[in-house]
């Protein structure tokens, strides 16, 4: 027989299993005999997965250069200004006509930002 067997947990629909898992720990806590883990237990299980992960030293160095390499993109973001947000581009406004004209950016200037008691009185 080739293929994959139509019987059994594994073959059913997640949404499925969810249901007949969540239907046996409902179960369980009622009957008493479900297991809570205490904070001594959790801690423990955690250190032992750390342990057990932390012997791969590939594994390692891959994420702590991913990590490495996260953090120095931020920190580039960061000196570059806000995150992927254009430019402003400061705005020469007339009070004799309607029409916004840009002004050359400067790099002594700073972006000319209305405050808001001024733009909402025009």
């Amino acid at each position: 027989m080739t293929g994959k067997s139509r019987r059994g947990f594994a073959s059913m629909d997640p949404s499925r299993q969810r249901e007949i898992a969540s239907k046996g720990g409902r179960a369980a806590h009622e009957k008493g005999t479900a297991h809570e883990w205490s904070s001594d237990e959790a801690r423990n299980a955690g250190r032992k997965g750390g342990v057990t992960v932390s012997r791969d030293r590939a594994h390692m160095a891959a994420i702590g250069r991913e990590g490495g390499e996260s953090r120095s993109a931020a920190a580039r973001e960061a000196r570059l200004g806000e995150r992927n947000v254009e430019r402003e581009v400061p705005m020469q406004v007339s009070r004799e006509s309607d029409r916004s004209t840009p002004i050359a950016p400067m790099a002594d200037r700073a972006p000319m930002i209305p405050r808001s008691d001024e733009s909402s009185a025009r």
